[in-house]
């Protein structure tokens, strides 16, 4: 089992940055995905940013809405990934939540509780 614990969210006026940071524990995660969505009321939870393990490396992957503005990255000493959000706009308003992809042979997802970004106009 892996938790994960999501913090940094908060209020802040379009144009603003935000840092979010989710800590995992329960196993290793050097050889998994960790990355964001995002889910507001009565929609869908949307892709934000990930950092995908393979042999070679990571990558980082981001939505459309989220490139040049979003920046991912992970500590792996720290079992941690962050999410540097500037630029903000209302839109952004969101629960994010941190995600870790299990990529085996059976794929397992975990989910934090996610913490609440507000953009005001």
């Amino acid at each position: 089992q892996v938790q994960m614990v999501e913090s940094g969210g908060g209020v802040v006026q379009a144009g603003g940055s935000l840092r979010l940071s989710c800590v995992a524990s329960g196993r290793t995660l050097i050889n998994v995905d960790m990355g964001w969505y995002r889910q507001a009321p009565g929609k869908e939870r949307e892709f934000v940013a990930m950092t995908r393990w393979s042999l070679r490396g990571y990558n980082s992957e981001y939505a459309h809405s989220a490139k040049d503005r979003f920046t991912i990255s992970r500590d792996n000493t720290r079992n941690a990934t962050y999410l540097e959000m500037n630029s903000l706009k209302p839109e952004d308003t969101d629960i994010y939540y941190c995600n870790v992809h299990v990529p085996s042979q059976v794929p397992v997802d975990y989910w934090g509780k996610g913490t609440q970004v507000t953009v005001s106009a």
